[in-house]
């Protein structure tokens, strides 16, 4: 009976469902009792610290035994629902969600499982020195971890215990790993309180070791790989390598680079490793290495890296890849600032031997790809060693504005002399189609077309003059710098030339600033200042055009001139030279303002103030003629000197035609001074050192003295009388009446003489 009332209630579902319900239930409470016991287990072991092995293993047993029921139970109940979906989806919602929550918490115990096994593990594969077995085991505990974070329905101080043990094992791989690269790689360095230099890095050692553990279980090739990859596994290798990488480059490659008397010494010790030491070459007393010796001292340091160290794959890389990356950029600027700059030639027939320069950085980038230090095809140091035209030019450009700028500033004073036959250095350049012109005079007769006047041979050459040397060489500086412009590319010559005119606009601006002081206070500077400014423009009209048929085209069309700086020199030393002509006549008014104006010269201190200041003025006259002399152009010369006579004269002048009386006496002294200024201001012009040439320009004085005719009539009519003051007038046609007006010598003659009837009459004839 009872058989058949279970079939009915079978055939009909009831029975299996009550039979699902039941062991659901019956499964729902041995899961929280497995769960409680894993937890208890978990604490005591992560927590607690208690030893649990065997139990522990008994509960792992108990946690696949349950896993595997659900997991039936799990089907069956599916089963069911999906023959029954649409009689029992209520029923079976609650029965599902029991379910689902019993899924949970059972896959949480498997990832306490699976952490506990792999921090076992770990902690076997760490004993074992199999470190990257134990970094591995560590990354899977970890995920475990991660996986239990995301469940809301975790123990929070069970998943703390859990990341506190996470982060201990970490720390204590790393501590191991550390431990053994300090094994590995040795550095032994100078302290710190030293200061850095050549003494300094000769103590500096690395010593890549060979030797095993005390139990000496891996061989080195394999420990050493074995603790990379694991430091990469745990994210800490770019660190090290980071680190080791600094010390690498600041203590031993730039070193090698900067000081070209280190050098490497690489030493294998049987048993204990190869040591990098540096060492000093007392045989050498270079200032700078050549690149060769670079390239050769840092590739033994490389190679001797890789072959010990870094010929390691990490991932899909090698580590001297990883280094490679951390170093090059550095190393590479230290190697063009330290090296390759001061290997560029320092003119243009040097360049083509560079060649083996550029061969020698293509070998060596060669080298380092092999080696997998470098990536890619090309660098910024093959491209600096290749752009040697570029910086050839502005290494040339640099030194040419720094030589120039050092004479600019020296002493102007050092003279030399310039005759009407100097020329100008100029190199010989090969005539532009020269060989055209050569065939068309063998098969031409040749025509000679020429004016039968001609130009003095001295038309177009600087007169006899002083310039200072450091112009002399400036020039010279610039032609220099334009030969080797001649020939070199197009970019090389732009700039080169544009570096001479920027030598000459260099002078324009900082010699009339650098030397403003020294320029208005010594006239012989002015005068060397003034010729220097008419040499420079008088050979830049002809500079451009001597080179323009040798420079690229882009400069041959035009370009290459410097007739438009020309104005500006001639403008430069015209207004020096002013400055300084208007300091001595302000000089000269100055000494000439102490004579008290001439007047009242019958009493002796007002003579002896009058004699004085033209005394002074004389003097200071016969001292520019001498300071000038030999310097100045002979027509500058004397132009300038008539100019200030001229100035002190024509004050004279006026200072004695406002008195309105002079006696007899003041007439005789005042006849006296112009004498003497009549008889020695002509011996103020000499231009020339030899005393019998400069006779020539003492009689020449009234070309160049404006008022010196008009002082002449003055110093007769004030020793003359009425009848010869008025035959010299001679009805407005005489030599007074060409220097003075009516008014003027009317004015005279009032004050020279008293009232008379003769003086009456002589007036009535100045007319």
């Amino acid at each position: 009976m009872a058989s058949f009332v279970t079939e009915v209630l079978a055939s009909s579902g009831k029975l299996e469902k009550e039979d699902l319900s039941g062991k659901i239930s019956k499964m729902s409470r041995k899961v929280e009792d497995t769960k409680e016991e894993v937890c208890d287990m978990i604490n005591k072991r992560y927590s607690d610290f208690l030893p649990s092995l065997q139990g522990s293993e008994e509960l792992m047993v108990q946690v696949d035994e349950v896993s595997k029921e659900m997991d039936v139970l799990k089907n069956c109940i599916e089963n069911e629902v999906q023959q029954n979906i649409h009689v029992a989806v209520a029923e079976y919602a609650k029965l599902k969600q029991q379910l689902e929550r019993n899924t949970i918490i059972i896959a949480m115990l498997g990832h306490l499982k699976e952490f506990h096994n792999a921090m076992e593990e770990f902690n076997k594969a760490l004993q074992d020195k199999k470190y990257v077995d134990a970094a591995n085991q560590l990354e899977r505990a970890r995920t475990s971890v991660d996986s239990l974070k995301g469940w809301k329905t975790s123990q929070l101080p069970l998943l703390s215990a859990l990341s506190s043990e996470l982060t201990v094992q970490r720390e204590n791989l790393i501590y191991h790993l550390g431990d053994e690269w300090k094994r590995l790689v040795i550095w032994r360095l100078p302290s710190s309180k030293e200061p850095a230099g050549l003494k300094s890095f000769l103590k500096v050692e690395l010593n890549l070791s060979h030797a095993c553990s005390k139990d000496g279980d891996p061989k080195p090739a394999a420990l050493l790989c074995s603790v990379l990859q694991a430091l990469a596994i745990q994210g800490d290798l770019q660190h090290k390598i980071k680190l080791f990488s600094q010390v690498l480059v600041k203590t031993m490659l730039k070193p090698l680079v900067v000081y070209p008397s280190l050098s490497v010494r690489v030493s294998e010790q049987q048993g204990e490793g190869t040591i990098l030491a540096l060492q000093c070459l007392e045989e050498s007393h270079e200032e700078r290495s050549t690149p060769s010796q670079v390239y050769s001292k840092l590739l033994l340091v490389l190679k001797t890296l890789h072959s010990h160290l870094l010929d390691v794959c990490i991932g899909d890389k090698k580590l001297s890849a990883i280094l490679g990356e951390l170093i090059w950029e550095e190393i590479s600027q230290c190697i063009i600032h330290e090296c390759l700059l001061y290997s560029i030639p320092t003119n243009s027939s040097q360049l083509e031997k560079y060649n083996t320069v550029i061969t020698e950085t293509e070998d060596f980038e060669k080298s380092l790809k092999e080696m997998e230090y470098l990536q890619g095809d090309s660098t910024d140091l093959l491209k600096y060693a290749r752009d040697v035209n570029c910086h050839f030019a502005s290494k040339k450009c640099k030194d040419v504005i720094v030589a120039a700028r050092k004479l600019m500033t020296s002493k102007m004073h050092n003279t030399v002399k310039i005759t009407p036959d100097y020329k100008l250095r100029l190199p010989k350049l090969p005539a532009p189609g020269s060989q055209v012109k050569l065939k068309q005079e063998s098969t031409k007769e040749e025509v000679i077309m020429e004016n039968t006047k001609q130009l003095s041979v001295w038309s177009m050459c600087l007169p006899a003059c002083r310039i200072s040397e450091s112009v002399q060489q400036l020039m010279d500086l610039a032609l220099n710098t334009l030969c080797e412009a001649v020939g070199s590319s197009t970019q090389c010559a732009l700039q080169l030339f544009f570096t001479v005119r920027n030598i000459f606009q260099l002078f324009y601006d900082v010699v009339p600033t650098y030397h403003k002081e020294n320029l208005l206070k010594f006239p012989h500077l002015a005068a060397i200042q003034h010729n220097n400014c008419m040499y420079l423009a008088h050979h830049l009209l002809t500079l451009g055009h001597y080179f323009r048929a040798h420079l690229p085209q882009l400069l041959s069309e035009g370009v290459a001139t410097f007739v438009d700086m020309v104005p500006g020199f001639r403008k430069l030393g015209a207004q020096c030279f002013l400055a300084q002509m208007n300091v001595q006549r302000a000089e000269l008014l100055e000494r000439l303002s102490t004579a008290q104006n001439f007047c009242n010269l019958d009493d002796d201190d007002n003579y002896t103030a009058a004699s004085k200041a033209v005394r002074q003025v004389i003097h200071q006259l016969k001292q520019l003629g001498t300071v000038w002399q030999d310097v100045l152009p002979v027509s500058i010369y004397c132009k300038a000197m008539g100019n200030l006579l001229n100035t002190a004269i024509t004050e004279v002048i006026a200072k004695i035609m406002m008195l309105e009386d002079i006696s007899s006496e003041d007439g005789e002294h005042l006849h006296t001074l112009c004498q003497t200024l009549i008889e020695e201001g002509p011996l103020v012009f000499i231009p020339l050192a030899e005393e019998n040439k400069n006779k020539k320009y003492q009689e020449e004085v009234p070309l160049y003295v404006r008022k010196w005719g008009t002082f002449k009539e003055l110093g007769i009519v004030l020793r003359a009388n009425l009848q010869e003051i008025v035959d010299r007038w001679a009805d407005g046609k005489g030599p007074l009446a060409l220097e003075f007006s009516s008014s003027e010598v009317k004015n005279l003659i009032r004050a020279l003489f008293q009232n008379t009837e003769r003086r009456a009459v002589a007036l009535t004839k100045i007319k």
